[in-house]
């Protein structure tokens, strides 16, 4: 961005400010432009974005306000329209689909809901509305108990993948996402599919990947939490996860025996299985893109130097810390 006095390219710059909203203070970092010879700050439009973003996200974690894509997802999973679930929550159409789109609900409409999330709750509330008429309501009931009983057939699938993701609720340590095992799963065949690459690597090109993401959106994709340990930033309990998708046939590991005398794990694509590209946002896409172009010719043992430089490392190895996604503002690595 050019400065308006000068015309000059002004740099990106950041600092901690306190904002303001709903009579709460938050802490963010604020990204600006600041032009060097007369002191202004400057904004764009998606400089505003990305600080409300940190505002707003804060805002949820604090209240326990779901987030736009939890709101959908509920909907969605009892097959509504808007315009019927804002019905059954007792909403105005409007102020329903706005909060899809991203309104803050207040913290009363927020509850409810969180409540319809729970098939049984569902039921309860489409039994107390007033405006369904009862075939409707019949249909409705019938999808939640189909829904009932699929969480008792898969609870045992259900617990191992909270188990591997963990059970976490979004906050800055999943850069504000619930856990995705199924887009995190994606992530790994991607990278498999375009690089082949040794474990240690796959670990640092999800953490990027992630971290980028968050960089520009205030989001992560996956929503996955990631730990500093001696060999940089990794996913959380990554073993255990890769182990389990081998095992599911979601990918394939070539081992490699080096002249040193130890053994390399390769990610190979599993030919049987193809990239499920839908899941993700044409922005998440992209970020998966640019992290495959940028560290395509970068080995293992580069990839963990350029992490090592990272504070998101430095400033959680020693004691082996899970890593805030706030680290992703401040990218050593240019990108």
């Amino acid at each position: 961005m050019r400065s308006p006095f000068t015309n000059k390219e002004m740099l990106l710059a950041t600092e901690r400010r306190s904002m303001e909203f709903r009579k709460e203070n938050f802490d963010i970092v604020f990204h600006f432009y600041k032009c060097e010879d007369s002191g202004e700050q400057f904004t764009t439009t998606a400089l505003d974005e990305l600080n409300l973003n940190q505002v707003y996200n804060q805002y949820r974690e604090r209240f326990n306000i779901p987030f736009p894509d939890e709101i959908i997802r509920i909907r969605e999973k009892y097959g509504l329209a808007a315009s019927k679930m804002s019905e059954i929550l007792g909403f105005g159409i409007n102020t329903y689909r706005q909060y899809e789109a991203g309104e803050m609900p207040s913290v009363s409409n927020a509850k409810l809901i969180q409540l319809v999330d729970d098939p049984k709750k569902f039921i309860d509330m489409v039994e107390l509305s007033g405006t369904l008429d009862e075939k409707l309501k019949t249909r409705y009931i019938q999808k939640a108990q189909i829904l009932l009983e699929e969480r008792k057939r898969n609870i045992t699938n259900l617990s191992i993948k909270e188990y591997l993701l963990g059970s976490h609720q979004a906050d800055i340590y999943t850069g504000y996402r619930n856990p995705d095992f199924e887009k995190f799963s994606e992530m790994v065949v991607y990278f498999a599919k375009k690089l082949e690459p040794f474990k240690t690597k796959m670990n640092k090109l999800l953490f990027y990947a992630d971290f980028l993401m968050f960089k520009q959106s205030c989001f992560s994709i996956s929503g996955v939490r990631y730990r500093a340990i001696n060999m940089g930033p990794v996913p959380n309990n990554f073993q255990s996860i890769y182990e389990y998708l081998v095992d599911k046939g979601e990918i394939d590991i070539a081992y490699i025996q080096f002249p040193q005398g130890y053994i390399g794990e390769r990610f190979i694509m599993n030919k049987d299985r193809d990239f499920n590209e839908t899941i993700f946002s044409e922005w998440e896409l992209e970020t998966l893109d640019k992290v495959v172009e940028i560290f395509k010719s970068t080995s293992t043992s580069d990839i963990v130097e350029i992490s090592h430089l990272e504070d998101a490392w430095k400033r959680n190895e020693q004691e082996k810390r899970v890593i805030s996604y706030e680290f992703a503002f401040h990218l050593q690595y240019e990108m």
